[in-house]
């Protein structure tokens, strides 16, 4: 009788032994970083090319434009500066709301996340108006070469920004449900994080290289 009951817990044992190697696999890969991490990093280098590409093709047919608008003819450097400042302070926020759900503090970070989308929406918002100015002074997505490849890389960076906040929102009608615990709201909120500060880091290259230069030169 004790030597089957030794059978059976070593069974058991094996079986538990089994079950937690197969859990850590599923959460974690190869290079020890959670599977969801991992993900996150292979979709943003992706999505760096894709914006390289988008960047790139402006550059390319910069000054080439032989009608239509200029660049320095529409752009308000006052109100992008603004809404740029905007998006650089969400990433504060993001930041501080990745600390929060690291020490637990869930209402916290449902604060900190919510205000990173409020940013990001405004950021939208003057996006929007920009584009609106752009369109009564006579520049469309057809009017010129600089038109086209401007409307389309900043209205690809927008649409991401606009991601970004139905995300975060989402994350804050989570955490208020109870839906996201504190067990694993950090890795989900930290790879919200890396999402953001990405745009924020693709803004930031627009705003210098096609904002700023044309008024430096």
């Amino acid at each position: 009788m004790s030597a089957e009951l030794a059978t059976a817990a070593g069974h058991d044992a094996s079986h538990v032994d089994h079950g937690d190697h197969g859990h850590l696999s599923a959460e974690n890969n190869f290079l020890g970083l959670p599977n969801i991490k991992l993900a996150m990093w292979a979709f943003l280098g992706s999505e760096c090319m894709f914006f390289g590409s988008l960047i790139g093709t402006y550059f390319f047919y910069h000054g080439k434009s032989l009608a239509g608008k200029l660049p320095t003819e529409v752009f308000s450097i006052t109100i992008t500066s603004i809404s740029t400042f905007l998006l650089l302070m969400s990433s504060m926020t993001m930041a501080l709301a990745v600390d929060a759900t690291r020490l637990k503090r869930l209402s916290s970070a449902r604060a900190y996340i919510l205000a990173t989308a409020a940013l990001g929406a405004t950021f939208v918002g003057f996006q929007v108006y920009e584009f609106s100015e752009f369109v009564h002074e006579g520049l469309t997505l057809s009017t010129s070469l600089f038109g086209s490849t401007f409307f389309v890389m900043t209205g690809f960076h927008g649409a991401h920004v606009t991601v970004g906040v139905i995300w975060l929102t989402m994350l804050s009608i989570m955490i208020s449900n109870g839906k996201l615990n504190k067990e694993r709201s950090p890795i989900t909120v930290e790879s919200a994080g890396l999402y953001w500060h990405f745009v924020d880091i693709v803004w930031i290259v627009i705003f210098t290289f096609v904002y700023l230069l044309e008024f430096i030169k």
